[in-house]
């Protein structure tokens, strides 16, 4: 058929998606390619904030100038959002929506005539019918991501994810669980992703929760390791921290998206949890797992933060026992309620609160990672030579090159630059 070339921008479900379309290109006869030699580029996008657009833009120059020569197919959210202003960029061939993403390998197999071919409709209308399924060893991969639900029925005031992936819909439980001892064959580790992913379960009928999917892979399956990718706090439940506490074959790891620690702001917001429900679930987890990785998404400059909202975040994060963040800035996404909200913070004041929390969170990760030397803990090897990472969400520098994709334990004898060194 020819040579491909995939890169994917964003979430571990947008990563799911390209391995997947990466596999089912590869049965059609498609020979994965450098981007400076492949017939065909594709770029899966992501548009949560005007960084990830500018990002997308700025792949779509780059390939044009190191392969002139490519057609190039443009698909994933941003994609979905604005079709025709993606569809301007010289040598893009075809724009394809998430609405229609499982058809792109049919699509190619009998592309449409004329310049540019946008295929784009209801972001729920297709994705229901086919599941992204990550390939087997088609990729250097030791950790698959494996996408079990997307889209998501809340409204966010700042976010565009339901407008470009639809509503929450989940994977069968049954599908889930052969995709999972399918990929525990091959690897020790698999993450479970979704759009929201703590809603899986709800729209099935019977209606199910995560807790009991994780149940039935724990029982159904011998995959090693099983790993979560985000969950809001209030789809964090007792069963589930209890589960996480118990289980050696789940990762002690939950990233839990807080955005901000100000209630009144988090209305504006429309998040549907207060400051004192999400304090209360780090705090369960903590307990339960005193060495787990905790992370947390923060948004600053959210229109009308005041200086002392803000300041109820940053003593928030202060005094949680997080260990990481991944802090952003109010970035106004065009169709949602914040972009044309009140109060808008200038560019210096949301770079400054960024700063604050940026480097709250380094000394907050320093801390925990001294926290972790004289320890032994478990580590999956990564296929970077040397590279491996913790149960607990830690890069770990090996004392000599091992085996990708094997499971062992370590002592750590001291601190990497953003991470941690195994004792020689």
């Amino acid at each position: 058929m020819g040579t491909f070339f995939i890169r994917s921008f964003g979430c571990r479900t947008t990563q799911a998606e390209g391995a997947a379309l990466a596999e089912e290109l590869s049965r059609q006869g498609w020979a994965a390619s450098p981007q400076h030699q492949a017939e065909l580029i594709i770029l899966n996008t992501c548009t949560v904030t005007a960084a990830a657009d500018r990002d997308v833009r700025q792949a779509l120059r780059q390939a044009r100038r190191d392969n002139p020569a490519a057609r190039i197919l443009v698909t994933g959210c941003y994609a979905q959002r604005a079709p025709a202003e993606l569809a301007a960029f010289p040598g893009v061939t075809w724009v394809v929506g998430n609405s229609h993403k499982p058809q792109i390998a049919r699509l190619l197999a009998d592309p449409a005539p004329g310049e540019c071919f946008i295929q784009v409709g209801d972001p729920c209308a297709q994705l229901d019918l086919q599941w992204a399924v990550p390939g087997i060893h088609t990729e250097d991969r030791t950790r698959p991501n494996l996408k079990v639900q997307d889209g998501c029925s809340a409204r966010c005031s700042f976010c565009l994810i339901p407008l470009v992936r639809g509503r929450s819909r989940s994977a069968p439980a049954g599908w889930v669980v052969e995709q999972v001892r399918r990929l525990g064959a091959h690897y020790r580790e698999v993450v479970l992703s979704g759009i929201n992913l703590g809603r899986w379960g709800r729209d099935l009928r019977p209606r199910q929760r995560l807790v009991d999917l994780l149940g039935r892979l724990l029982d159904e399956t011998l995959v090693e390791r099983l790993r979560l990718s985000s969950i809001e706090p209030m789809n964090i439940s007792d069963a589930l921290l209890e589960l996480m506490a118990t289980s050696p074959r789940l990762a002690r790891h939950l990233h839990v998206p807080l955005q901000s620690g100000s209630d009144a702001v988090l209305r504006r917001m429309r998040r549907t949890y207060r400051a004192r429900h999400y304090e209360d679930r780090i705090r369960q987890a903590r307990r339960r797992m005193p060495e787990a990785a905790l992370g947390a998404d923060v948004l600053v400059g959210f229109p009308g933060e005041t200086d002392a909202e803000f300041e109820e975040t940053r003593g928030l994060v202060e005094r949680l026992p997080l260990t990481y963040l991944h802090v952003f800035t109010f970035s106004a996404r065009p169709g949602t309620p914040a972009a044309s909200a009140p109060g808008q913070a200038p560019p210096r004041v949301r770079k400054e609160r960024n700063r604050v929390l940026r480097e709250l969170g380094a000394t907050k990760n320093l801390a925990f990672r001294q926290s972790m030397v004289g320890r032994t803990l478990s580590v999956v090897t990564l296929g970077v030579p040397g590279q491996a990472l913790s149960d607990n969400y830690v890069k770990v520098e090996l004392a000599d090159a091992r085996e990708p994709n094997r499971l062992i334990d370590i002592e750590i004898g001291g601190l990497s630059e953003q991470g941690l060194r195994e004792r020689a």
